[in-house]
């Protein structure tokens, strides 16, 4: 009964840290299957010819997919998504509402513009074209908050009727605040002629790999392994010592 109550407390921790450990194998495993689901997509809607706007179907669903649309800029009615960085330098990106042929329209993210002059929207209209333009990029999804902290954007002031500048390209909320529909979905624009003037194009480098998920769980496998396993043979060897220094003292005595 001594022997238990000694060794109760140590086994509950070493149990639990065994748990925990094969809690974050799983945890990568699942992170895994995610990358490659993720990778099976994108591969799939990259290689697939370019959809043109209006159209039908799930655009949610079709992320990455190349896209081709025509239309008018509202330059009244675009926004800024904050804490962009283009060649380490601090700025924005315009996403700016394309009018489309049915009365609709998509928010297309033109490019990059550095921070300093360009705090507001009238700042932004040196960068404005006249004219039907059109746009070639790629699908991409609203996105509503970080994917870590969960932090959003502010909900409007009292007396305030909008956002000019956004954490997210966060579609939803931006449709409040727009006069005409918009899309479920975004444009990235692709257009690698446009690096020597603002809004510069950067589009997304996208890494198809599984990444460090299945190392990492086998690390935390191993780890819960060495728990379960080494730890009896611990308590084997301690136990013996003990029973080795009880019988030496008893031969003392």
């Amino acid at each position: 009964m001594k022997q238990v109550r000694r060794w109760f407390i140590p086994t509950l921790l070493i149990v639990t840290a065994a748990l925990v450990c094969i809690r974050l194998g799983v945890w990568q495993l699942d992170r895994l299957a995610q990358r490659r689901e993720f990778n099976s997509h994108y591969l799939a809607m990259s290689t697939m010819e370019p959809i043109e706007l209006p159209a039908l179907g799930d655009l949610e669903e079709m992320e990455y997919r190349q896209v081709v649309a025509e239309g008018y800029y509202d330059y009244s009615q675009q926004v800024a998504i904050r804490n962009q960085y283009f060649q380490g330098e601090y700025g924005f990106h315009l996403l700016t509402p394309l009018v489309l042929s049915d009365g609709s329209a998509v928010l297309v993210d033109r490019g990059w513009i550095p921070y300093d002059g360009n705090l507001t929207r009238p700042e932004w209209d040196k960068y404005s074209t006249d004219g039907k333009v059109k746009v070639t990029g790629i699908i991409r999804a609203s996105r509503e908050q970080a994917d870590l902290t969960g932090k959003s954007d502010p909900e409007l002031l009292p007396g305030q009727h909008e956002l000019q500048v956004w954490n997210f390209p966060n579609l939803s909320r931006i449709q409040l605040q727009v006069s005409y529909p918009l899309l479920p979905v975004y444009i990235q624009e692709s257009n690698a002629d446009n690096m020597d003037s603002f809004p510069i194009s950067t589009p997304s480098v996208i890494e198809i790999s599984e990444g460090p998920h299945l190392g990492y769980a086998l690390q935390w496998f191993t780890f819960a392994g060495i728990f379960l396993v080494g730890y009896p043979f611990f308590i084997k060897k301690q136990t013996a010592i003990s029973k080795k220094e009880t019988i030496n003292s008893k031969d003392g005595s």
